[in-house]
């Protein structure tokens, strides 16, 4: 399995829009069907960090904000007059690891503390041990409340499919499509499992796709993408 990098992490970011429930799809399309995978579910993290830099009026808001922001610190030899850095990823990772557990052990139940599980899980999962990443994303997705539950279950689903389990991934997208929430819409996960089908499962990828690829909107655009992927009948 490919590893994914945080440079491709970062070059997708979320287009999240939470109150129509419309899907990442809308500025991003190439780097999405580009890097696919685990990255679909965890660029929602860019989401939820901007919204905890934006409020920061509890204690644990604002732990939660220091954290992500080890996390968004660079990594190299810093250059006079800069921001602080990190000499390696896996200091960097050391770091971060650490300030997200914590807070999820202070403030374990709260939603701050389902955060930060599914940060843990993120970076795991950037360092290829999906196993770790999996276990944090299914802790988040058993407590944690719907919004952050359905994220959680996307991430996971796309670990399941890293590793090559597609029964799994596809149990996990189907129940995403079933119940979509504020932060994964029905589409979102449409998508997602449509991309996972098409190596093996052509035509049932071509069911999904074919209601939404004659929409006018970013969604029907990459589903008209991927249906260009399908091979022919």
């Amino acid at each position: 399995m490919a590893r994914i990098t945080r440079k491709e992490l970062k070059t997708d970011k979320f287009a999240l829009e939470v109150e129509q429930g419309l899907t990442f799809f809308e500025e991003h399309q190439k780097e999405v069907l580009r890097y696919g995978g685990v990255v679909l579910g965890l660029v929602a993290l860019y989401f939820l960090f901007s919204i905890y830099l934006r409020h920061q009026h509890t204690n644990r808001e604002a732990a939660l904000a220091r954290a992500i922001q080890i996390q968004e610190t660079s990594v190299g030899p810093a250059a006079p007059g800069a921001a602080t850095t990190f000499p390696t990823q896996q200091v960097k990772d050391d770091v971060a690891i650490k300030a997200f557990t914590e807070i999820n052990s202070k403030f374990s139940g709260s939603e701050e503390g389902e955060i930060a599980q599914y940060w843990i899980g993120s970076i795991r999962a950037d360092e290829g041990n999906m196993s770790a990443a999996a276990k944090s994303f299914q802790e988040v997705a058993q407590k944690g409340d719907d919004r952050y539950a359905s994220l959680a279950k996307l991430s996971l689903a796309q670990v399941y499919l890293a590793q090559g389990n597609l029964d799994s991934g596809r149990k996990v997208l189907e129940d995403l499509i079933a119940h979509p929430t504020m932060f994964v819409s029905k589409d979102q996960a449409t998508i997602a499992l449509a991309r996972a089908l098409i190596p093996t499962k052509p035509e049932e990828a071509r069911k999904l796709l074919d209601p939404i690829r004659t929409r006018s909107d970013s969604v029907g655009e990459v589903a008209r993408t991927l249906y260009g992927q399908l091979p022919a009948k």
